[in-house]
């Protein structure tokens, strides 16, 4: 069965996840004074068709982020942490999210299927996270996952630059899997690079840090739909004439 925070990003004419997150990875603030509801708010004005919630505490996140979040917005949430258990899953609904982060790199492929399952079962989308093409084999249920590729190193603590390459990559891979929803995520720091993945063919984004730290999401917003007019109307590449 479809979950909603799935079905809300597929039918979305600018699909973006757009992220609500205290600190970068260099611990640097990016709330800039504002509340979470003011963030939410600017983001629904926006018209964001999800939100993710950093609870993780890398970035300075708690559950009780998530909590206040989902008393703020009726927007599916995702919950961005690191989940491993079958308990996690529990309280992420509990707590309001709609769709819990799953990061391939640090769970083994049983572990990965069971917990995929058990997020369909309660609801919960799978939003299933990978960084190379070994982790998406005997991935279950890909149909009915958002199945991202992180572009920075959880190895050092997603403190690197990232690279969209990682992206444009694994896409073939990851409409192998038979996943509707193909998304990359993180490093992406403009509306151009954000028209550039969404016209390579992804159907969704996860934007933090450039949101947050823009002077507002619909200027952001705005950016992107300026950069995609301009990447559809630009000419295709002429080859060269044969001599």
């Amino acid at each position: 069965m479809s979950t909603r925070f799935l079905e809300a990003l597929l039918a979305a004419e600018r699909p973006l996840v757009m992220e609500v997150k205290r600190r970068d990875a260099h611990g640097y603030d990016l709330l800039g004074g504002r509340t979470p509801a003011a963030i939410v708010e600017s983001y629904e004005a926006a018209g964001a068709p999800c939100v993710s919630v950093v609870t993780g505490r890398w970035f300075g996140g708690t559950t009780a982020l998530l909590r206040d979040v989902a008393a703020l917005t009726d927007l599916p949430l995702l919950q961005k942490d690191f989940i491993t258990r079958r308990d996690q899953l529990r309280t992420a609904k509990e707590l309001g999210a709609s769709a819990v982060l799953l990061t391939a790199a640090l769970l083994p492929r049983s572990s990965m299927r069971t917990l995929v399952t058990a997020c369909l079962s309660l609801g919960l989308t799978p939003f299933v996270e990978v960084t190379e093409e070994a982790e998406l084999v005997g991935l279950p249920h890909a149909d009915e996952c958002v199945v991202a590729v992180n572009n920075k190193d959880i190895k050092v603590r997603e403190s690197d630059r990232g690279s969209l390459g990682r992206s444009l990559a694994l896409l073939p891979a990851l409409r192998a899997t038979g996943t509707r929803c193909p998304v990359s995520a993180s490093a992406i720091d403009s509306p151009l690079a954000g028209a550039t993945l969404l016209d390579a063919g992804f159907a969704g984004l996860l934007v933090g840090t450039s949101l947050l730290r823009a002077n507002s999401a619909t200027a952001w917003l705005e950016g992107l739909d300026r950069a995609r007019t301009r990447t559809a109307s630009a000419p295709a590449p002429q080859e060269n004439p044969r001599p």
